[in-house]
């Protein structure tokens, strides 16, 4: 049973008409255009600067943040790569998530603003991400890498682990999936059930934002949706996906073939909750919290988990 604060959240997403913004097509591309008029902001909460270092590079058209613990050594390493349909910046509950791990986790996180859809398209994106991760593992230095992703974030985290298994072998001490969203084909039959209770999110613009991301390629192209790739050779996982998230059948079918192939899965399936319930202010969302900065705590001890 979810707690009563996680029903109240629920409840408010349900009456501010939070999923009006995944309603139809012509919502998502009304979005897009507004923010291609006025782009949102990426920058991170000045508050942050107050608890760690924030630096800021470019790798191509990418502006990467570089957060670690103010006045000490960090003992680990984070690739954190948000969510937001590919068409949202980051926001505040990211770089919520984000503080927590430099500040709990003693981590250091580096942060992707990757290009969003259409301009940011998987074709290039994915690449790019999978550089990213490369160069952060070889970097070395104390403890290991983990790489973590919410929602979009999330399938873009595990299509850059593919790529990188594919070019060298090489993969981070584990992979945390915060309720990913790893099939953009939208065709999964028991999604209909679930959209019915989900006070978030709505097929019809997803499959939207799923075809803007996707670009030249298939929306079953694993780059795009790597739900369709191999999970053979790649780094333990920990997954997060409530009930109440259309995209849970993503997270049920990752755990069958992953389990299928010899990959350990960590499983996290929280009953009534909805979509990216770890970065809310609910009991089950700090419970969420707690356990993956225990994960990436872990893996500054030996490199994994």
């Amino acid at each position: 049973m979810p707690s009563l604060r996680s029903r109240a959240l629920s409840a408010a997403l349900i009456a501010t008409g939070r999923r009006r913004r995944f309603a139809s097509a012509e919502a998502v591309r009304a979005r897009v255009a507004q923010s291609s008029r006025r782009p949102s902001s990426h920058l991170p909460p000045r508050s942050l600067g107050r608890v760690a270092e924030v630096s800021r590079t470019f790798v191509g058209a990418w502006p990467v943040y570089d957060v670690s613990p103010r006045g000490e050594e960090p003992v680990t390493r984070v690739l954190y790569v948000h969510g937001g349909a590919y068409i949202n910046e980051l926001i505040r509950p990211h770089w919520s998530m984000i503080r927590t791990l430099v500040t709990r986790a003693r981590a250091r996180v580096v942060v992707p603003a990757y290009i969003l859809a259409p301009r940011g398209t998987a074709d290039r994106t994915v690449p790019v991400a999978a550089d990213l991760l490369s160069g952060l593992i070889e970097d070395g230095g104390a403890g290991g890498t983990v790489l973590i992703g919410d929602s979009a974030g999330a399938g873009l985290a595990l299509a850059a682990a593919q790529r990188l298994r594919e070019r060298t072998g090489a993969q981070p001490s584990r992979i945390v999936l915060i309720s990913p969203w790893l099939d953009l084909t939208m065709s999964h039959p028991g999604q209909a059930a679930i959209e019915a209770g989900d006070p978030m999110l709505a097929r019809p613009g997803l499959v939207e934002a799923g075809r803007l991301y996707a670009g030249v390629l298939a929306a079953d192209d694993p780059r795009v949706s790597p739900l369709h790739g191999s999970f053979s050779g790649l780094a333990p996982m920990t997954v997060f996906t409530g009930t109440r998230d259309v995209l849970t059948t993503d997270s049920r079918e990752l755990l069958r073939r992953a389990r299928e192939v010899g990959v350990d899965v960590e499983w996290h399936e929280e009953t009534g909750l909805p979509h990216g319930y770890p970065l809310m202010p609910v009991p089950e969302g700090r419970a969420a919290r707690d356990r993956i900065v225990e994960l990436v705590r872990l893996s500054a001890t030996d490199g994994s988990p």
